[in-house]
């Protein structure tokens, strides 16, 4: 169950092979390079891309994170050791069950979707996704809980500093400057910072 004081990590599901992932197996990857410079939260909510149809540029499923691990591809699908990314890490998030939000919420103007952090209580009452950014009033309270599930040297970071972070935390903060349509990128690491690279499959 998601409370309305999580921590919440917005993420993307790409495909249905990876909807079953995280319904059956119960976790979620994400490649290093381009993972948030935090994955500590107590949940995460999936943005669904093109290829679910119906439910295509919407957050619908979310799960609790029990905890992560620093793993190898190819230690995730020991039957794809010759993909050319078999031994890059991966941060696997280990997951409770898959729970239906309340209602969707559905991308409508907003700018390309990336890793994101909101709150639980965002997350239940957002009528779409550019209700999810966090407010001015918020902002230092959101900061102080990342600032504590970081690494050491992390931890050094101000809040001041947090714009000069190019991660999707700048982006999420500033989402309301850029409103442009949700691109839909249909192929690997659809809307993350860089959609030729990313590989999430």
């Amino acid at each position: 169950m998601i409370h309305p004081t999580d921590l919440v990590l917005i993420a993307i599901l790409n495909n249905r092979r990876d909807f079953e992932v995280l319904r059956l197996l119960g976790w979620y990857r994400i490649p290093l390079r381009f993972a948030p410079k935090i994955v500590d939260v107590d949940a995460i909510a999936f943005y669904q891309t093109a290829r679910f149809g119906e439910e295509k540029w919407s957050i619908r499923y979310a799960a609790r994170v029990q905890g992560f691990e620093l793993v190898k591809r190819v230690e995730l699908f020991r039957d794809e050791e010759d993909h050319p990314r078999a031994q890059e890490e991966y941060y696997k998030l280990q997951l409770g069950p898959l729970e239906a939000l309340p209602h969707a919420i559905p991308a409508r103007s907003w700018k390309r979707l990336t890793f994101v952090y909101t709150t639980g209580e965002r997350l239940l009452s957002a009528g779409e996704i550019g209700d999810l950014a966090i407010s001015a009033g918020d902002r230092e309270s959101v900061w102080r809980a990342l600032r504590d599930r970081a690494h050491p040297a992390t931890r050094k970071t101000t809040s001041a500093d947090l714009f000069h972070w190019p991660d999707a935390m700048e982006a999420f903060f500033d989402f309301t400057k850029d409103t442009k349509p949700v691109q839909d990128h249909d192929g690997p690491g659809e809307n993350m910072k860089d959609t030729k690279n990313c590989e999430n499959k």
